[in-house]
């Protein structure tokens, strides 16, 4: 699969992918998540900081905690920039979540590690394309090594911080789902970043070194915002995965690691702390029992508030048997990314 960055180093000014779509066809673009791609880059981050201001914040409180031996397995397989092994990431999904992505891992065909791996060593030297030869040629092992990294690396430097850019990756769908809504495909897509452009019915992305036109009808495309990914954009367009376009996410500054409290703070002042609680974990549809659970206040309790949740249009609440479950709608999304 093809992933590609733009921004330093174009090398011809007509270098770009076509994502080609329907006219007026909304349905084919749809958003996700991916916990994977964020990873990729905050081991990239922590090779090369000086690249990476927006995540000097984050820096200063991660690179301390990241277990060196996982870290340095991770970073072998990632390289600093460039192509990245289709089997470290699985195919991004609104409700995806770290623990699917770790599965995904563990599930990874051995058959296609070998190609990946064989790709990686291409574009590698010295110490790092010896490491990738000894992968290759024993997948299942570094497959299994690579996973428990993965873990690793996950829990120290972004699991202390994921509830926060999980917020911030839905708020930007949540704001770009609202563009298109009310001024269509060419007015969200234009302004995702500056190597993004609409015209003629299609989402070009300006490239370092790839040109292709890709055929999204029918199929769709997938767009995936960062946090971690600050840089530029990167694309999948290589089948059997669904046409693919990460971009860098509203709202990153310098500080944004250390924002999450001072959302909650916002937010419990406007409507109340239990309120804002249960808004900003309402990401994932949950039964009454469970907010009240997560939230540690009675049932009856929770059941109101998330009546004043609902009645607001912040919370839907949909019956699926015998349960009733609670999600956050576009206008709470919009309502916590107003915040951040």
């Amino acid at each position: 699969m093809h992933r590609n960055l733009p921004i330093e180093g174009v090398e011809h000014p007509d270098h770009r992918v076509e994502f080609r779509l329907s006219p007026g066809d909304i349905q084919a673009v749809r958003f996700g998540i991916s916990p994977g791609h964020e990873l990729v880059h905050a081991v990239r981050a922590l090779l090369r900081p000086a690249r990476h201001p927006l995540q000097w914040g984050w820096l200063r409180e991660a690179r301390d905690q990241v277990p060196t031996e996982a870290f340095r397995l991770l970073a072998d397989v990632i390289g600093v920039d460039g192509y990245v092994p289709d089997f470290l990431t699985t195919a991004p999904r609104w409700d995806l979540t770290p623990d699917d992505e770790l599965a995904a891992l563990r599930a990874a065909a051995p058959a296609g590690m070998r190609v990946d791996f064989g790709k990686m060593v291409l574009r590698s030297t010295g110490r790092r394309q010896a490491a990738l030869r000894r992968m290759q040629a024993r997948p299942e092992r570094a497959r299994a090594l690579i996973a428990e990294a993965w873990q690793r690396v996950w829990d120290a430097a972004l699991a202390p911080i994921w509830p926060q850019l999980e917020r911030m990756l839905r708020a930007d769908v949540a704001v770009r789902s609202r563009t298109i809504a009310t001024d269509g495909i060419g007015r969200m897509a234009s302004g995702i970043h500056s190597a993004v452009s609409w015209g003629d019915d299609a989402v070009r992305v300006a490239l370092r070194r790839h040109s292709e036109q890709v055929d999204c009808r029918g199929s769709g495309m997938v767009l995936v915002p960062s946090v971690m990914g600050s840089l530029g954009c990167m694309v999948l367009t290589e089948p059997p995965a669904q046409p693919t376009l990460f971009y860098p996410a509203q709202g990153v500054t310098a500080g944004w690691a250390h924002d999450g409290v001072d959302t909650a703070t916002a937010l419990s002042t406007l409507m109340g702390e239990a309120r804002a609680e249960i808004l900003l974990a309402s990401h994932v549809a949950r039964t009454t029992s469970q907010v009240a659970a997560d939230t540690g206040i009675a049932v009856s309790t929770a059941s109101h508030h998330l009546s004043v949740l609902r009645a607001s249009g912040l919370v839907t609440s949909t019956r699926d048997g015998n349960r009733m479950l609670h999600l956050r709608t576009p206008l709470g999304e919009a309502v916590v990314g107003a915040t951040l």
